[in-house]
């Protein structure tokens, strides 16, 4: 009999709202926090900028029993991704786990001796601790803001200007007539960029630190999800753990992978002009991909083509009394500063010696199936494990975790087997595949099908592929049908 525990669900977005079903349902006690006032994580309408919408596809980016209504576009919006959410949260009674407006302030292991965390929570005046059996982090990579600064910024805003983080980008209207600079080349940023010149902005720079591959919604007129988020494609990327004779394999058929890259850059490059816009990274693509390559922002290339967006190559250096100096020494007009620049990644209330065993010196995080860490019993992570597919991804993850803090995983691995299995991945991420090493090495992307595999294989299913196999090789992840292979894992109930 396995035994129910209560388990803290720390965050109310894609991923806390996965793990408190997953949870809920074995039978174990959920208690949610989710320091906000509404469920939604990074798509809470008071964190969405205007514009935003999916990178993925809509059917690429749902829960396995919860599809996206009929009527949304293919990419949906902010507001619509946030409206799905809750109807995922209704479907399933989850606020009547959640507590909102609540932070958690601090973790510890249990003073008396028991398995599990006493958490610190706050909520308005209110502060108290509690004892929890297992604490699932689900606060995913886009909790923390960012926050930088830049010599003469106080006196900028002194004098009238603003300095806003992405996040905090909810009112175009500041843009009207403006000079605006957008620092960072990521979607947001772009989306931004392409906001404010729809917005009446007088000048709009973009500055980012070096070319990135860009992938557009349609590549050469077909969506990108039936190109790139293949098993296929995905076999030709230098997977970790290949053996022997897969790595034959991979050695004969070099040529034709090279060849298949090289023509899918010459189309991004024509597609998207990146040669007439100084655009071309210098890095073939097929080493870049990861959960940092950004979707095409609609309009982004119209509006290179009519310089109402100016890309530099180059950073902030301070700003002065005739508006923003960049690193190339350029001096431009600036009179709103958006700060694309992400999020910290990081667990601050986790006492720092147990930081020191979750993450290396060089950031990388020591985490077994992006999950979980040996030396720290008890607790596990839900949606660390980024990828294109966010949403399944989540929910693939809860449905091991839970397994894992009950013992029921179908090999139950020791402290010994994840630290040589974490030794391993660290490896291949230095070695072999250094785009692997963003976001502290917590993406799964482009590996969507190869880490999936191991998490089925893991929970025991009995069934973990499509049946017809050139819909398994040749198309994208099906959340239905892994919602299938989910239920063809030995089932169990705590109580």
């Amino acid at each position: 009999m396995v035994a129910r525990k209560k388990v803290a669900v720390i965050g109310g977005g894609v991923s806390g709202l996965a793990a408190a079903k997953v949870f809920d349902e074995k039978g174990h006690r959920v208690c949610g926090f989710e320091r906000s006032h509404d469920f939604g994580g990074v798509w809470e309408l008071s964190r969405s900028y205007p514009d935003v919408q999916t990178q993925s596809p809509k059917d690429l980016y749902c829960y396995t029993d919860h599809p996206m209504p009929d009527d949304y576009p293919e990419w949906p919006k902010g507001p619509q991704v946030h409206a799905y959410l809750h109807s995922y949260a209704e479907k399933h009674r989850l606020a009547r786990l959640f507590r909102l407006n609540t932070s958690v302030k601090t973790m510890e292991r249990r003073a008396d001796g028991a398995p599990g965390w006493t958490l610190t929570l706050e909520a308005g005046d209110m502060t108290w601790t509690e004892d929890f059996d297992f604490v699932s982090i689900c606060t995913g990579q886009f909790s923390e803001k960012n926050i930088i600064t830049h010599p003469g910024q106080d006196a900028f805003i002194e004098r009238g200007g603003k300095v806003l983080h992405s996040s905090e980008y909810t009112d175009p209207s500041i843009c009207a007539g403006k000079d605006v600079v957008v620092l960072g080349g990521s979607k947001s940023a772009t989306d931004i960029a392409v906001n404010a010149v729809k917005n009446g902005a007088k000048s709009v720079k973009l500055v980012y630190l070096e070319n990135v591959w860009r992938v557009p919604y349609f590549v050469g007129g077909i969506n990108f999800k039936r190109l790139l988020y293949m098993r296929a494609q995905e076999q030709q990327f230098n997977q970790w753990g290949k053996n022997p004779l897969q790595r034959m394999i991979a050695a004969a058929l070099k040529p034709l992978v090279w060849a298949n890259f090289r023509g899918l850059e010459t189309l991004l490059k024509t597609q998207l002009k990146l040669k007439k816009h100084g655009m071309v990274p210098k890095t073939p693509i097929e080493k870049e991909v990861s959960c940092s390559v950004p979707i095409v922002t609609p309009g982004l290339i119209e509006c290179l083509d009519k310089g109402q967006i100016t890309p530099v190559i180059g950073t902030f250096d301070s700003y002065t009394d005739a508006g923003l100096k960049l690193s190339t020494g350029e001096v431009v007009p600036c009179d709103v500063a958006i700060l694309a620049v992400g999020w910290k990644l990081g667990v601050p209330y986790l006492p720092q010696a147990y930081q020191d065993k979750l993450i290396e010196s060089d950031g990388q995080y020591r985490v077994y199936r992006l999950a979980v860490n040996p030396d720290l019993p008890d607790m596990g992570f839900v949606g660390f494990n980024s990828s294109f597919c966010t949403v399944l991804s989540a929910e693939m993850i809860a449905n091991w975790l839970v397994r894992y803090a009950d013992g029921q995983l179908k090999h139950q691995p020791t402290a010994a087997e994840m630290n040589a299995n974490i030794n391993m991945m660290l490896n291949w991420k230095r070695t072999e595949r250094p785009a692997a090493q963003i976001y502290g090495g917590l993406c799964s992307a482009p590996f969507h099908f190869k880490h999936f595999d191991e998490l089925l294989s893991d929970m025991g299913a009995s069934k973990r592929k499509r049946t017809n196999p050139l819909a398994e090789q040749f198309s994208y992840p099906n959340a239905a049908a892994y919602g299938s292979f989910l239920a063809s894992t030995p089932q169990y109930q705590a109580g």
